[in-house]
Order: structure tokens, then C-alpha cells, then sequence
């Protein structure tokens, strides 16, 4: 079968690989039908995760955001699985005994395993899965499902910022992730004020009903927020940027009391004054991947707002144009709000 494999850092060919086989104990076997790309495929592209993840990278078959459809199941399977049935993966698998796990955590399990970093995924014709990691989608379309795993970070950092119906929400970073923020954290009835210097990406934010901010080269993004939000400053700030600097921009423009929730990936420092942490007691909180019913619970955010989500897929290609398509993403931020990999039959 053919499969997009990244052979090493900023290398991936389409090429034979084995077929997948039947699916073993537990298992599934899907035909993905639309699989994201995203900014932690392209650092994984990029060999910029070897720290993160491991160092036993390459080759590797790429895909973690994907919906496809049931082909085979296997025995042990839990009951209710239909072959021909649309799906989307949570791609997480977890050890079940590190302190993360025991606490109830498993989606910062010590010893992750994640489909398309850690083991093969979806950029290729057929793959097996653990049963317990797919979700049934009903009419949602192929492309829609696939948003459901971005979303699901949205839906983890909404969690971890314990944000409540009233409160204001400032996000830096108007790209797939901080638009899915911007729809999680309104649809909890939030106010919420989407900020990037692109202003392409900001009018995006229209659609699912947050202010806007674009960003001008001499903005001063402090005063602006707090503007918008009042004096006090917003009760949660959302970093989806990876831009370390807008670490240390969040501490300054959240309230007293308030939640800075990083969400962007970067290798890079980025130094706090830690008086502010201390005397202004604030969380600054990371986020990783979700758990299992915050991806349910994504699926059902999907449904609900297809149509505002549903522009977020901007570009599409085919699996044998997979090589052009990460590069060009790579290449063009600015155009490009999510690529999207269609597989044939889709």
C-alpha cells in the first residue's frame, strides 16, 4: 500500500510499505479518509522534537489529526463497532502506571506512545488502532472529523484553565488552535479577544464569533488587551503561538489571580520575572494532549459549530502530494490555515 513516510528531517516520500494486516486483539483497522497537518507534524518534519519525543524518529509514517472509516475489527473489541462506519482517532496511548497515569493524567503519561510520532499513522492507505481510541462522528464529513483532534487540544487547555461563563479570554494566536480556543472558550460563555499580527488569520475569527485584534509592527499588545478587557486585565490569557517572548507578555497582561495557559511549542527560554508569579499569585499552566472524554467532548464542539470550524481547512491535497504539502504549509503561514491530506475514495 502507499503510504507519505518521513525518512529524516525535512525528507518524505511516497513510497510501497507493507500493508497493515488484520486487525490484532483490541484492535481496529481504519481507511483514513482526510488527515491534518499541523505545526507539531511540521516540527516533527523539522527534527525539532528529537527532546521531546525520543531520538528513535525516522522513518516514520506522519498523521495524528485523521478520520477515516472501519474496515476490520477485532476480536475483543468493544461492542457497537460497525464496519463502514466514519471515525476520528484520539491518537493517545498510555502506559497506565507512571504518576501521571495513577492521578489520572493519561494524557501526560510518562511513557506516551502517540499515533504518527511514536508509531506509524495516517498518511498512508489503511492503519490499525486500539479500539478504545476511536469515536464514532455520525454525518460529520471526513474533513470535519479530522478537525476533531486540533480541537481536542482547545478543549484540554479550556480544562486546564478553568475558565467560567462571564469571564474574558485573551488568545494569542489566531491559527487553527487558537481559533479552536476561541469557539471552546466562547461556547463556555466567555468573552474572548483573538489577537495575531496576521490579519488574514484574525478576520477568521469573525466566523466563530470572537473580537479581533490585529496586531500592528509598533502595538503595544499589553495596553490593547487590557483595553479591551478593563483595567484588571482578562482573567485568562491563552498562548498558541509558540513565540516564547509571548510567554512572558501573557504574565504581564493576565489579571491578579489569573491563568496564563501555554499551548504553542517551542524549544527555546523564555525568562519570567518571578516576582510576578509570587505576588500576583498566577498560574501559568502547560497543555499537552487531552484525555478521552475531552476528545468526545471536542467531537461534540465539531458538530455543534461545523460550519464556523469547517473554514479553518483552507488548502487540500492528495496522499502523492503529501511531500508538497507539508513544505508549502511549512513555507506559507500566512496562507495556510490548515492542510488538509485527502486519501482516494474520500
Amino acid at each position: 500500500m502507499k503510504a507519505a513516510v518521513t525518512e529524516a528531517p525535512g525528507a518524505m516520500r511516497v513510497m510501497d510499505v507493507p500493508d497493515a494486516g488484520e486487525p490484532e486483539d483490541g484492535e481496529v483497522l481504519v481507511r483514513p479518509e482526510a488527515v491534518g497537518l499541523c505545526g507539531s507534524d511540521f516540527h516533527y518534519f523539522l527534527g525539532h522534537l528529537g527532546d521531546a519525543v525520543g531520538t528513535d524518529l525516522y522513518p516514520r509514517v506522519q498523521g495524528h489529526e485523521f478520520a477515516g472509516v472501519i474496515e476490520a475489527v477485532g476480536s475483543g473489541c468493544p461492542p457497537g463497532l460497525r464496519l463502514g462506519e466514519r471515525v476520528a482517532v484520539w491518537p493517545v496511548t498510555a502506559c497506565g502506571h507512571c504518576y501521571p497515569c495513577r492521578i489520572g493524567r493519561r494524557n501526560v503519561c510518562a511513557n506516551i506512545s502517540l499515533v504518527g510520532i511514536h508509531r506509524d499513522g495516517a498518511l498512508q492507505e489503511r492503519v490499525r488502532v486500539p479500539a478504545d481510541q476511536v469515536f464514532a462522528v455520525g454525518d460529520l464529513d471526513p474533513a470535519a472529523s479530522a478537525l476533531i483532534e486540533p480541537v481536542s487540544i482547545a478543549i484540554r487547555a479550556i480544562v486546564r484553565s478553568r475558565i467560567e461563563a462571564g469571564e474574558k479570554a485573551v488568545v494569542l494566536g489566531a491559527g487553527p488552535i487558537g481559533q479552536a480556543l476561541s469557539a471552546a472558550a466562547l461556547d463556555r460563555g466567555a468573552s474572548v479577544l483573538l489577537v495575531d499580527r496576521v490579519a488574514s488569520r484574525v478576520e477568521r475569527g469573525s466566523a466563530v464569533g470572537a473580537d479581533l485584534l490585529a496586531l500592528e509592527a509598533d502595538d503595544d499588545l499589553v495596553a490593547a488587551g487590557r483595553e479591551w478587557a478593563g483595567d484588571e486585565g482578562p482573567e485568562v490569557v491563552f498562548e498558541a503561538t509558540g513565540v516564547p517572548e509571548l510567554v512572558q507578555t501573557a504574565v504581564r497582561l493576565v489579571s491578579q489571580a489569573g491563568r496564563v495557559v501555554v499551548v504553542g511549542l517551542s524549544a527555546d527560554d523564555a525568562p519570567l520575572r518571578v516576582g510576578d508569579l509570587a505576588f500576583r499569585e498566577i498560574d501559568v499552566l502547560g497543555v499537552s494532549c487531552c484525555n478521552g472524554a475531552e476528545f468526545a467532548e471536542a467531537a461534540s464542539l465539531v458538530a455543534r459549530r461545523r460550519d464556523a470550524l469547517a473554514g479553518l481547512v483552507t488548502h487540500e491535497f492528495s496522499l502523492e502530494a503529501a511531500p508538497v504539502a507539508i513544505d508549502y504549509a511549512i513555507r506559507h503561514p500566512a496562507e495556510v490555515m490548515k492542510a488538509m491530506i485527502r486519501l482516494e475514495g474520500a
